[in-house]
């Protein structure tokens, strides 16, 4: 297990970004409200929809709340982020929770009695992979959605210069420091500082349209940037029905 995989197992670690990093990320409601908008007009009716890297389940959480009849899975591979989830959850029906690392293309077996899938999200999660397992990734994931299916990525990305990245930092750093100041938290600003920081050094951003054109690559259609503030991003694009590969001949463009 590498450093960046044994941080998330931290329960310490999990805490501070759930607590005091996520809770406080720029847009966040209009980012969902997007989603949510998206997957309404594009799939009214899901049956089964995966949260990919799912962390606390924020993104698959609203999903189960406004489609009543879907089954929901939930995959992640950091033991103390699956088990702020289950106590978020309780004890429902229609989630199963896997416990699933896709560095590697292992993932997808655990996916297979659940595929096919009509909506895939994933949420601040892929950005931590290199490029070559990003495109693999897209790949795999075309592979479990059914006809019609829809991915949606709410991700970091990387800034077009290093000023522009400064930017961000400076203004993401500024919404934390007034989250902090109105919300009780059991951590301090400085924990809060520092794992940002020691979070971003460790990321492996890329730029979004290179990010696009790997999914139109792939067989995506209607593929968009949907959302974008800085570095952060929702971008996906939907399966359609004459539009088939398998994961391991994908080969999309660097």
């Amino acid at each position: 297990m590498n450093e960046q995989h044994s941080k998330w197992q931290t329960k310490e670690i999990a805490e501070t970004f759930v607590e005091g990093v996520r809770g406080a990320i720029p847009g966040a409601k209009l980012q969902l409200e997007v989603i949510s908008k998206i997957t309404s007009a594009w799939c009214s009716q899901p049956s089964r929809i995966l949260d990919l890297g799912c962390g606390d389940g924020i993104l698959g959480r609203m999903l189960l709340e406004e489609y009543t009849e879907a089954r929901v899975i939930f995959a992640d591979f950091s033991d103390p982020m699956l088990e702020k989830l289950r106590i978020k959850i309780g004890n429902n029906q229609r989630v199963k929770v896997i416990n699933a690392d896709f560095a590697t293309s292992d993932w997808a077996k655990d996916m297979e009695l659940e595929k096919p899938f009509d909506i895939i999200v994933s949420g601040f999660a892929i950005h931590h992979q290199p490029d070559g397992r990003k495109m693999a990734l897209y790949a795999e994931i075309f592979c479990l959605l059914r006809n019609g299916g829809i991915f949606l990525n709410l991700d970091q990305v990387s800034s077009a210069t290093p000023s522009v990245n400064e930017l961000f930092d400076s203004f993401f750093l500024d919404y934390i420091r007034r989250f902090h100041e109105n919300a009780k938290l059991n951590i301090t600003m400085q924990e809060i500082e520092d794992a940002f920081f020691q979070d971003k050094k460790e990321n492996i951003p890329a730029p979004v349209e290179r990010q696009c054109q790997w999914l139109s690559d792939i067989g995506f259609e209607d593929v968009d940037c949907f959302f974008k503030t800085f570095e952060l991003a929702l971008f996906g694009g939907r399966k359609t029905s004459n539009n088939s590969i398998q994961a391991d001949t994908a080969a999309p463009r660097l």
